[in-house]
């Protein structure tokens, strides 16, 4: 329990990766890359529940042989958000709370979870993070996601663009989007029931559908960093990163 809320982590874990084959099944140092989520999320103590969402008998054994619970879904789940709540409905997972730990995130810590838990006792529907962008040459870079945000850290508008263009010399911020989510249990019964929308289709961004459809979506933001692994140049970066830092040996 966190915030007198029941949180339920679940991994998707996807074995067909057009950008990185069978990603979910690389190694990192020593031990899987799922393996290094599971450890982490273990740690910190925030969850009643963790469990693997799989799409293949490889990845199931890959997290049984370190000791997870890995639950078989269908391989036609388009995203993680359809493939956690396929999780929850077919093996009845109870919660308040459901984050979506994506499988190609092993750098994910405690305190960028208490960021994105903060206000998980207030009214919204979905939770995610955001973090100040310092390179500015990474703003044309669709690979990385942008956010802006309102009035409470409540999401308008989700781009691989440039938001806002700076047509103006005003000191305003950028931020990149931190794929990492929080739903309630309501809220995800209802995106089960949302057809996705052309701005999703348009950006590939399924948090698109969540906003077009009317819910509310608030962004925290983090000082916290976090390393995805979406290709395999990644893989060799995230090597050198538990090279250098004990932190993750």
């Amino acid at each position: 329990m966190y915030k007198n809320k029941k949180i339920a982590c679940i991994i998707p874990a996807r074995l067909a990766s057009s950008r990185f084959k069978e990603k979910v099944l690389k190694h990192l140092g020593s031990k899987p890359i799922l393996q290094w989520i599971y450890e982490s999320a273990k740690e910190s103590e925030l969850f009643d529940c963790i469990v693997f969402a799989v799409d293949a008998v490889q990845t199931k054994d890959l997290v049984e042989s370190f000791g997870g619970t890995a639950l078989m879904t269908s391989v036609s789940c388009l995203t993680g958000t359809d493939r956690l709540i396929e999780a929850k409905d077919n093996y009845q997972i109870e919660a308040d709370v459901f984050v979506n730990w994506q499988a190609d995130e092993p750098f994910i810590k405690k305190p960028l979870l208490l960021d994105l838990l903060q206000s998980v006792d207030t009214d919204a529907d979905v939770w995610t993070l955001k973090k100040e962008i310092q390179d500015v040459t990474k703003l044309e870079d669709p690979s990385i996601v942008k956010v802006v945000t309102g009035k409470d850290d409540k999401a308008l508008y989700f781009s691989r663009h440039s938001i806002p263009y700076p047509q103006n010399e005003v000191g305003l911020p950028f931020f990149k989007h931190l794929g990492i989510y929080a739903y309630t249990s309501d809220a995800l019964d209802k995106i089960k029931t949302l057809t996705p929308c052309l701005l999703e289709k348009a950006e590939s961004l399924e948090q698109l559908r969540f906003l077009y459809h009317g819910l509310k979506m608030k962004v925290h933001t983090t000082e916290h960093e976090s390393l995805g692994i979406d290709l395999e140049e990644h893989l060799e970066l995230a090597k050198q990163q538990v090279a250098i830092d004990p932190s993750f040996t």
